[in-house]
């Protein structure tokens, strides 16, 4: 196998070394985290203690700034002992990066406490504006790590009151972020899935809520930050992709070792050989292995390099996104086709939940439904190479 954190920083390493301790834990609670659709509460509170959700906070507000070859190699740790843990992680870390674009008092009154942890989900929705900040409506979706959360938020347009879309600086409608106590909402447990089931990416219901315009903040273009740090030269999109991908390398990583530990000395009904001395499934253990190192490479190649050349820069290429898009779709297809091709390979021992290969499947399954790892990724990086614009962005954000 090889070295799993070739890349790591400083600020990387100390993170593992807070991890570490943990990662035991977390493998553990990993069927009730499945069955339960939640972190336990007491492993959560390691977790917050440890700082693991303050992993891209700005430093002003006591969090990390943690360099992105890093996070995505910290989430890849994560999923190989619980991919649920991994997402809630990597969704509720991200989500606070906007912390570096609110202003310094509403980022500390959101994100000072241990307990200020913000999830959001997709709507429908829209928002009303009126004196003082907006009246918000709406049903959202998929709001991973919400029950770990004390805030919420949700992306919407800003309607004015004369009925018009509000604009961003392109004068073309804009969304915006509005985030809000997780009290002030009607939270729906909806989460009823195939895997990622310890995410509890349950729905949530706002009617007329009011949110402070300080609470608000534009999406899908350059907005002035409150804090210098060179994070936040990547977007959120740009940091959730490869943390994602991160995550389904972990998955893939993890169903590797387990098949190889596990089911070497096994022998398939009917079968004169072990699946260890079985030459196809020798051969299916090489190519997989050759898969999987190859895209973890690529893409932390791309994710060093273009964080290297971010030091020098205010915002990200079209080139930096076209690269960090590939890289990371490719990486998610490729954990996908891993474990599938092992799954085939482990034969019917792999449906039991006893052994550590059916949660994985469904885990990875779900992973690759995501925004990040959908293979439509590629046809827009083909149009855009080809000079063609493109039918759908690359990122949402």
């Amino acid at each position: 196998m090889p070295d799993l954190f070739p890349d790591l920083s400083p600020k990387g390493h100390a993170v593992l070394a807070r991890l570490t301790p943990l990662l035991p834990e977390i493998a553990e609670s990993a069927a009730t985290i499945d069955r339960t659709a939640e972190i336990p509460p007491a492993l959560a509170d390691r977790m917050r203690a440890a700082g693991l959700f303050r992993l891209v906070q700005p430093e002003p507000y006591g969090g990390v700034e943690l360099d992105p070859p890093s996070l995505v190699q910290i989430m890849e740790a994560v999923a190989q002992h619980d991919a649920s843990t991994a997402w809630c992680l990597g969704q509720t870390n991200i989500c606070a990066y906007t912390a570096a674009y609110f202003a310094p008092e509403v980022a500390r009154t959101v994100f000072g406490p241990d307990t200020g942890i913000l999830a959001w989900g997709p709507g429908p929705g829209q928002a009303r504006a009126v004196p003082g900040g907006f009246r918000l409506s709406g049903s959202f979706d998929f709001a991973s790590g919400s029950r770990l959360a004390t805030w919420l938020g949700a992306h919407v347009p800003i309607i004015e009151p004369d009925g018009s879309r509000r604009p961003g600086p392109d004068g073309k409608p804009a969304m915006f972020t509005l985030i809000f106590p997780k009290t002030s909402v009607r939270v729906k447990d909806t989460w009823q899935v195939m895997g990622l089931r310890g995410t509890g990416s349950d729905s949530f219901e706002v009617e007329d809520l009011f949110v402070p315009e300080a609470y608000s903040m534009m999406r899908n273009t350059a907005m002035p930050r409150h804090v210098p740090g060179k994070l936040y030269v990547f977007t959120q999109s740009t940091l959730y992709a490869p943390s994602f991908c991160g995550i389904a390398l972990g998955i893939a990583r993890a169903f590797m070792d387990a098949f190889i530990r596990d089911m070497r000395d096994t022998t398939p009904r009917g079968a004169a050989r072990t699946r260890g001395e079985n030459h196809v499934t020798q051969a299916t253990v090489g190519t997989c292995e050759a898969k999987l190192r190859a895209a973890r490479v690529y893409l932390l190649d791309t994710v060093a390099g273009v964080w290297a050349e971010a030091q020098q820069q205010t915002e990200l290429t079209q080139d930096q996104f076209l690269a960090i898009r590939l890289a990371s779709t490719w990486g998610i297809q490729t954990a996908r086709e891993v474990v599938s091709d092992l799954y085939t390979a482990t034969g019917a021992l792999a449906i039991f939940e006893r052994l550590p290969f059916e949660r994985r499947f469904r885990d990875i399954h779900t992973v690759t439904q995501q925004f990040q790892g959908h293979p439509a990724h590629f046809q827009t990086v083909g149009q855009i190479l080809m000079g063609r614009t493109p039918d759908r962005p690359m990122f949402t954000f």
